[in-house]
Parts: structure tokens; sequence; C-alpha cells
């Protein structure tokens, strides 16, 4: 498996290495693993991802793959009129499945159509973000509590394209509050990575809502600057597999009459992190 940087993090291939433990150990030195031009089938897809581990199936149901429930359909297409899955996913920074008691390990998407223009993924290395904060910072930070729920903090009109994915009232039931920690150890490298600071996060556990609020808004700021980030773009059949614990990350709009699809798989951790 022939290995090229993307940039300060990330790796790329043409070819996935039959070895998974490879693949493993590249895919946790990277952060951000792509797979240039693979030829999957549904059940292909799945069995690559479920190597990492345990799928979680997404809240928004209506979207799941017909054969493969694991799978969610990213795509801004309809067909008769109607969408053939969920249009925009996320176009701020956040952590997938962060709304959740356990969390994402990863998240994997197979690119099957590509728009003419956009599309690209941001990610932002919350490992680095972490290690650059002052050091009074990381001890105000130390051992804070972060209050966790499906959506995005800085934007909750539902009418917005900048909202998170709209709920149905049956879906909505399902969600809770959820608490992770600012900074927290990575459950595999046991690197400290700020956690979260944009998106889901918007309280802090013990602390007034307006400070709360300042302080996880100056976190995310800080964890945000494009010297942390990374520009994915994708071609027709690239496999991207991130690493959620150590990464806050943002698609970018597109034309809607620009065709663009994706299959996505999120993997959820075995344990809750520390």
């Amino acid at each position: 498996m022939q290995l090229r940087k993307l940039g300060s993090f990330g790796l790329e291939a043409d070819a996935i290495s039959p070895d998974f433990n490879e693949v493993w150990q590249a895919f946790f030195v990277a952060q951000v693993l792509v797979f240039r031009s693979q030829k999957f089938t549904p059940g292909g897809f799945l069995s690559f991802a479920k190597q990492f581990g345990r799928p979680e199936p997404h809240v928004i149901d209506q979207f799941h793959h017909p054969q493969h429930p694991d799978i969610l359909i990213l795509s801004n297409v309809e067909k008769d009129g109607k969408p053939t899955g969920l249009a925009d996913a996320g176009t701020y920074f956040h952590t997938d499945y962060s709304y959740l008691d356990v969390p994402a390990r990863a998240t994997t998407l197979y690119s099957i159509q590509v728009p003419s223009k956009g599309g690209d993924t941001l990610f932002a290395d919350q490992y680095a973000a972490y290690e650059d904060l002052p050091s009074n910072m990381k001890r105000t930070i130390d051992g804070l509590v972060a209050l966790h729920h499906y959506g995005n903090r800085d934007d909750v009109d539902k009418g917005s394209r900048t909202v998170a994915s709209v709920l149905t009232e049956e879906q909505e039931a399902k969600m809770a509050w959820v608490r992770h920690p600012v900074a927290q150890r990575h459950p595999i490298t046991g690197r400290t990575a700020l956690y979260a600071v944009s998106g889901s996060s918007f309280g802090i556990e013990g602390m007034p809502e307006d400070e709360a609020i300042d302080l996880l808004d100056e976190l995310k700021r800080h964890a945000t600057q494009e010297k942390y980030q990374l520009r994915l773009k994708y071609g027709v059949g690239d496999v991207v597999i991130w690493d959620n614990a150590s990464l806050l990350h943002s698609a970018t709009l597109t034309d809607p009459a620009d065709p663009r699809t994706l299959w996505r798989i999120t993997i959820k951790e075995e344990r809750k992190p520390s």
C-alpha cells in the first residue's frame, strides 16, 4: 500500500492493502485516509467499513440504503420529484454522532457522483488545535464536560441550509442530552484532542450558559483556523475514512442542480472515551 501525504495530516493511496492491520495503523496516524478510484457494491462497502468496528445507522432513517440500513445515502438528486438521499449533511464544523453517549469512531464515504464544482469536505486537526492552546487555557478546560445534543449550536433555524439536518418528531424523540469532555484522550492513540467544540456542544456542565457559550465559541474559533484545516476533493469511486475523535469536519455547499451522491457508514466506538 503506497501512501502519499495530503497535507500536514491525511494520507491517500490507489489501492487498499489486503492486510487490514496495515490499513488500521495508517488510519490512526493519518486521521484522514483516502483510497482513490475504488469499485464497491453496497455489500462490499459495508464489509470494508465493518473492519473498523460496529456500524450505527443514522437517525434519519428515510434515507437508509434499501438493501443495507447501515448505509446512509447522501444525495441532492431527485427522482419523480422526491429526494433520493440527504441533500446537505453538516455544512458547518462538527463531529459525527457527538450527540450520542457513545460517539463515532470513524466515518467512511464512498463517492458515486461528483459535482462539476464543489462538494469538498473540510477537516480540522483537533490534536494540533489542543497542543497549540496556551497553558492557561489548557488548565481552564481540564476536566470540563460539555453538554451535547443533536443540532448546530450556531444555527437552530430549521429552514436554514446550515442547520443540522431536520428530524421528524419521532426521530427527535430518540435524541437526549449527553456529556463529553471538552478535551479528551483518544481511545486508541492516547493523545489529547479538543472534542466537538463546534456543532453539537450547547453548554458546559456547572457553568452559566452565557459563559459556557463564550468559551465554546472561543475554542471553536481557535480549532477551526485555516492552519489546522485540510480540504479533500473527491473523484468518482473515492473512499475516505476519518477519525472523529481527533477531527472536526464540514461539508461544503453545492449547487442543488449539480448531481452529487455518496454512501456513508458511521462506526461507533466500542466504549465511551474518557
